[in-house]
């Protein structure tokens, strides 16, 4: 009796062991990406990739026409397209509510043409949403102004193709720390956040 009975344990414990890692498996929310538009896709990929929560940005392009468009054709401002980053977070981290929310203060929501020196179509703020997305990031723009008491000019899109823009701009900041300080300073972007949401942020 007693072998059938440790195989009867081992098999029993087995079953436990299965049950839950399927259970620990339901349970851990996936990645989930978002789509944000917010001048200089060099800037926003710099401020949204220290979030914690956050595990990995991409400069791309997102709501233009072209398919594939390369970064000359997006800063032509004949596409449609806006500068993008595509972030890839862990909600059990970080909520989408919580992201929307820290991608606002890296911008300046009412400013309409661009951001800071950056002017045109492919530099206005944006938040591209899938249909779970939309109410939070609704409800995050209502909050933004009526904290600011101005109008918001960020727009709120349905979600499209994203497109990776080319190597050379993926990292950019970390790559090209020289370059990119001198961009920043003399945009006068950080300036204007100050203004907007106080010292420390962008």
């Amino acid at each position: 009796m007693v072998e059938p009975m440790k195989t009867l344990k081992r098999a029993s414990l087995a079953g436990l062991m299965l049950s839950f890692v399927a259970v620990t498996a339901q349970s851990t929310p996936a990645l989930q990406t978002a789509l944000f538009a917010g001048g200089c896709f060099w800037t926003m990929e710099h401020g949204m990739e220290v979030i914690p929560g956050v595990t990995n940005v991409v400069s791309g392009f997102s709501g233009g026409r072209e398919l594939n468009p390369t970064y000359e054709q997006v800063s032509s401002e004949t596409t449609g397209h806006y500068e993008t980053v595509q972030v890839t977070y862990d909600p059990a981290r970080i909520s989408y509510a919580q992201l929307v929310q820290r991608y606002f203060r890296l911008t300046d929501p009412t400013q309409a043409d661009g951001q800071a020196c950056d002017r045109g179509p492919s530099y206005r703020p944006a938040i591209f949403v899938t249909p779970a997305q939309r109410a939070a990031a609704m409800a995050a723009k209502t909050q933004v102004g009526a904290q600011l008491r101005r109008p918001i000019a960020t727009a709120i899109l349905p979600a499209g193709q994203f497109w990776p823009a080319e190597a050379y701009h993926q990292d950019f900041a970390r790559r090209n720390v020289a370059r990119y300080t001198a961009y920043r300073i003399g945009c006068g972007r950080d300036g204007r956040l100050a203004t907007l949401w106080g010292p420390g942020r962008g």
